[in-house]
């Protein structure tokens, strides 16, 4: 906990913007008392310090969908990184293979994004599908969420990465802040 607060307190020093991933509550609540001016996104884990404003050098919009609600955790880790590296960032949640319907309702916020990451959790389909439908960079996450035989997320994984849709690319699992990074190096090209 005292590195933490030892490399913001070095970063804040030469005016870069600070932000932490996978915080519980306990930690978030010191690192607030250190940094006030901090915002703390308690469904993410992530912390930020802002100490200067942040410039859009998106050159498009990243798109951040869950699959299902157990998954919006690391979709919001993925979409917070991208909005605070410059870039629009919008979220579809909940439009997984359970309900197609929910996702093809959304076509047009789906071809119209620049990147899109996708985060599902049990056997990691809806990364294909959003694939086969878009010329894009996907970016997919698997997620430790699920029932059944989920493996903490491997199914997942080995699902993404046995993926026939061209384009689909994949990060580790929970990595939603890699797939965020990744998202905005993409949309910054």
């Amino acid at each position: 906990m005292e590195e933490i607060i030892a490399i913001a307190e070095k970063m804040i020093e030469k005016e870069e913007n600070v932000l932490i991933t996978k915080l519980n509550n306990t930690k978030a609540t010191r690192i607030k008392k250190k940094f006030p001016l901090s915002d703390y996104y308690a469904k993410s884990g992530i912390l930020t310090i802002e100490v200067r404003p942040r410039e859009k050098q998106g050159k498009g919009t990243i798109l951040v969908i869950s699959a299902g609600t157990a998954d919006i955790p690391v979709a919001e880790e993925a979409a917070i990184t991208a909005q605070f590296m410059g870039n629009d960032v919008k979220t579809l949640f909940d439009v997984g293979v359970a309900g197609l319907h929910r996702l093809l309702q959304n076509k047009d916020t789906i071809t119209s994004a620049a990147v899109i990451v996708v985060v599902a959790g049990m056997e990691g389909a809806l990364p294909s599908i959003v694939g086969g439908l878009v010329d894009k960079p996907v970016i997919a996450v698997p997620t430790s969420t699920g029932y059944g035989a989920s493996f903490g997320g491997l199914s997942a994984l080995l699902g993404m990465l046995n993926s026939c849709a061209a384009g689909v690319t994949v990060v580790n699992i929970d990595n939603g802040f890699g797939a965020g990074y990744a998202a905005s190096l993409i949309n910054h090209l």
